[in-house]
C-alpha cells in the first residue's frame, strides 16, 4: 500500500517581489482549495505584510511565510527580523537552513539549530532545508551531508517532538538550485526514501510518515508531475517558477490533478 501523502506546494521568492509587485502577483494568481493539499508563499520581508493582505482580499487559501528569522525575540542585531515582528503581522511559517543562507551568509549546522529551536518554542511552523554540493553528489557523499545536516536537529528533545507537526523537510540537491537541472525522479526518490529511513530511526516510523518532505530544485509545470508521482516526494519547495502567477498557478493544478487520483 502506497503511503497516502498530504502535499505542500511551496513558493520562495527569495530576493524578488517588493509590495508593488506582490500586488500585481496576486491580482493575477488564482488558486482553488484542494483537498489534502496546501499552499505557501516565501516572499521577501518587506512583502510579508502586503501578501497577507492580498491573500484575503482574493480569498485565497494559503499561508504566508518568512524566508528567515533571527534567534532572538528582540536585541541589538541591525538588520535582522524576530519572530515577534512576524506573528504581529500574521506569519506563522518560516524557512531554515535554505542553501543560500548556508552558503552566502555562513549558517552552520549550529546556528541552524538555534533558529530552529527558537522558532518551535515561539509557535512557527519550520521547513528546515537541507541538500549537498555537486561535488559532495559526485563523491557519494549524499547521505553522509545530509546526515550531518540533520544530527544536531535529530539529537535535541524540542526538535524531535516538532517533526510531523511543527518541523519538515525540504531537500534541496545544492547542484539543482536555479540551474535548470533537476534531479532525476529516481534519485530524488531515493534521497527522500534515505531521508525518510533516517527520520524513522530517530523519531519512530509513524513520526517520519507523518513529516512532509519537499522537493526544492529547478521544479517546473515541465517536471513536478513525475516528481510528485514518487511516494516519498510531498510536494515541492519552488524558486522560479513561483514568481510567474501562470506557472506556480499550473504547479498548483499538478497537484490538484494528483490529489484526485
Amino acid at each position: 500500500m502506497s503511503r497516502k501523502k498530504s502535499i505542500l506546494l511551496a513558493g520562495n521568492w527569495k530576493m524578488n517581489h517588493g509590495p508593488g509587485a506582490t500586488r500585481e502577483f496576486f491580482r493575477s494568481f488564482r488558486a482553488h482549495p484542494v483537498d489534502g493539499a496546501e499552499l505557501r508563499f516565501y516572499p521577501p520581508f518587506l512583502s510579508l505584510e502586503t501578501a497577507v493582505s492580498c491573500l484575503k482580499e482574493a480569498g485565497i487559501k494559503a499561508a504566508i511565510g518568512a524566508q528567515n528569522l533571527h534567534a532572538e525575540k528582540s536585541g541589538a542585531f541591525t538588520g535582522e527580523i524576530s519572530g515577534p515582528m512576524l506573528q504581529e503581522i500574521g506569519v506563522q511559517q518560516v524557512l531554515i537552513g535554505h542553501s543560500e543562507r548556508r552558503q552566502w551568509f555562513g549558517e552552520t549546522d549550529e546556528l541552524i539549530l538555534k533558529k530552529t529551536r527558537s522558532a518551535i518554542e515561539q509557535g512557527f511552523e519550520v521547513l528546515l532545508c537541507i541538500g549537498e554540493l555537486l561535488s559532495e553528489r559526485q563523491g557519494g557523499m549524499t547521505e553522509g551531508v545530509l546526515s550531518e545536516q540533520l544530527s544536531r536537529i535529530l539529537k535535541d528533545p524540542l526538535c524531535k517532538a516538532a517533526f510531523s507537526d511543527k518541523l519538515h523537510l525540504a531537500y534541496e540537491p545544492v547542484w539543482a538550485i536555479g540551474t535548470g537541472v533537476v534531479a532525476t525522479p529516481e534519485q530524488a526518490q531515493q534521497t527522500h526514501a534515505f531521508l525518510r529511513g533516517l527520520l524513522a530511526r530517530s523519531l519512530g516510523e509513524e513520526k517520519a510518515q507523518n513529516t512532509k518532505i519537499l522537493y526544492g530544485g529547478s521544479v517546473t509545470p515541465g517536471n513536478f508531475a513525475e516528481l510528485l508521482a514518487c511516494s516519498e516526494i510531498d510536494g515541492g519547495l519552488v524558486g522560479g517558477a513561483s514568481l510567474k502567477p501562470d506557472s506556480f498557478q499550473a504547479l498548483w493544478e499538478i497537484v490538484a490533478l494528483h490529489s484526485r487520483s
